[in-house]
Formats: C-alpha cells, structure tokens, sequence
C-alpha cells in the first residue's frame, strides 16, 4: 500500500508544548496570506492527509476556491472541473446548501443513500482517486457555508475513529480561527462579483440550468425527483422524502426516461451536463473520462 505523501507532518500530543506551540503560529497566522497553509500544518499534526481544498459557497454559485494542495493536474480534476457544475451534486456542498450544523462530517455519512452507485460518483467522483475525504463544515456571515476537507488518496486508508475523534477533540479551535479569519468573507465576495460581471452571468446561468433543467417536458414533481437521482437518491429514499409510494417513485423515473428520450441514469447525468454546458462555452467537463488522477 502507498504511504501519505511525505509532506504529512508527525503527529502532536495535543496536552504537549509543542501543540500549543502550533496553535501560537496559527493564532498569529490570522488575517495574512499564510493562515490557509498554516491551518492544514495544524491539521496535520493532528492526523495524517493527502491533500486539502477549502471551498467557501453561497447559493448555487460557483463556489470560491480559497486554498489547495493539488498539483497543477489534480486541480483540473478537484477545482476546475468540479466548479462547472458538479459541485451541484456534491453532500458537502448541500450540507453548506441546507446550513447544515457546523462540524465534522465523513461524505459516507452525508451522502445519499446509492450516492456510491450514482452517475455523478461513476463519472465524476472517481476520477478523483480518493479512498475517504472528511470535512469541516463551517458556517459563516451572510449565508457563507465554508467546506475544508481532508483527503486521503486511493494507495492511502479510510480515516479510523480515533482519527475523526482527534479532529473533534480541535472542532472549536478550528471553528474559532476560520470564522474570525474569514468573517468579512460575504462582502469580499460581493465585490469581487460586481467588478466581473461576466462570473455574475457564469453563476446565475448555472443556477438556473439546474433549476431549469427539464422545464419544457418535465413536470415540477418530475424535475425534483430527477434532482434526487442526479445527487444519489434511490427510489426508497426519495418516497420518503417526498411522503410518496417507493412505486410512485418509479412511475416519475419512467415517465422522465420516457419524455427525456433516454434509458438509463448515465445518459441523464450527460443530459444535465450537456444542459450546463449549453449555458456557458467556458465549461469543458467530459462524464466518460474516468482516467485516475494520483498516478
């Protein structure tokens, strides 16, 4: 089995000199550049990762990357692609979605309950070649939902309780530095939407193609449902989400492959994506290309 990358620091005590010495650096971090780099440092001497992305959302707009580990290469896969419409079916941005309580969440535990058998894990998820991602779920002023989340690639293993039970005994010092870090984080986004009008125009389409997707042949019970299956949801699961017969359920997804013209979940999900993609030339995600992308 492939080792964590190298960059992985050695774990801390947290009653030891040496934490708290950690904690200092992070507190002094604050409000500079660093504070993003300093924090995974931090996390790190806690438990060991592969990589870190923090993702800060607002609404359906394209979420703002706010820090990476990747590589040039993996950033195309994890970022790139993921900002162009994806991110719409990701758990953790519907727990920032649905301002979900703060705190540390494993994307088994959130995911829907055929999220593993789902087009959008199928086509887009495993490309990324994660064997566990965890996040820290944070909510911020003015409806900001801020997501760091740990990950561990596919030659590395899953989390262990005792790994997740260390990262909850640090919630509130993590809760603490990010909030005050990025509590002016709602208006800096406003500004930066209103002096580029053409990222304004490139999330509003995307919100309304997925609010839209369908609206000429499907009905609005239909459309829900195809948000339920796009996200992972089986037919159990969103009867009871939607108080409605599990057989109910498949008459809806019938009668959607039947006016969609399709026959199965994979062209669906390249239905939606083709819709995204109709709604700005700068989208360039391909469903069918799974290739792996920590080799």
């Amino acid at each position: 089995m492939r080792q964590m990358s190298k960059d992985n620091r050695e774990s801390l005590k947290l009653d030891t000199k040496a934490w708290h010495d950690q904690i200092a650096t992070l507190i002094i971090a604050q409000g500079t550049p660093k504070f993003p780099e300093v924090l995974v440092e931090t996390l790190k001497c806690v438990v060991p990762f592969d990589y870190s992305v923090f993702f800060a959302f607002h609404g359906q707009e394209r979420p703002i990357c706010l820090y990476d580990t990747f590589t040039p290469r993996q950033r195309i896969v994890m970022v790139s692609d993921y900002q162009e419409g994806p991110y719409l079916l990701d758990p953790f941005y519907l727990a920032c979605h649905e301002r979900a309580q703060s705190g540390l969440y494993r994307l088994r535990d959130i995911a829907p309950d055929r999220f593993y058998h789902s087009e959008y894990y199928r086509s887009y998820y495993r490309r990324t070649g994660l064997s566990e991602e965890i996040s820290f779920i944070i909510a911020l002023p003015d409806n900001i939902g801020l997501s760091i989340s740990l990950m561990r690639g596919g030659g590395s293993p899953c989390f262990s309780e005792r790994d997740i039970n260390k990262l909850r005994r640090i919630e509130s010092i993590v809760y603490a530095n990010t909030a005050l870090h990025w509590c002016n984080l709602g208006q800096d986004r406003d500004e930066v939407i209103e002096t580029d009008n053409q990222l304004a125009s490139f999330d509003l389409h995307i919100a309304t193609a997925f609010e839209n997707f369908g609206r000429a042949m499907l009905t609005p019970r239909e459309r829900e449902v195809v948000g339920m299956v796009l996200r992972g949801h089986s037919s159990e699961s969103i009867g009871r989400h939607f108080g409605i017969s599990t057989g109910t359920v498949k008459i809806h997804r019938k009668n959607i492959y039947a006016k969609l013209d399709i026959s199965s979940q994979s062209e669906l999900f390249s239905l939606f994506i083709s819709h995204l993609s109709s709604k700005s030339p700068t989208i360039a995600f391909q469903p069918d290309d799974i290739s792996q992308i920590n080799h």
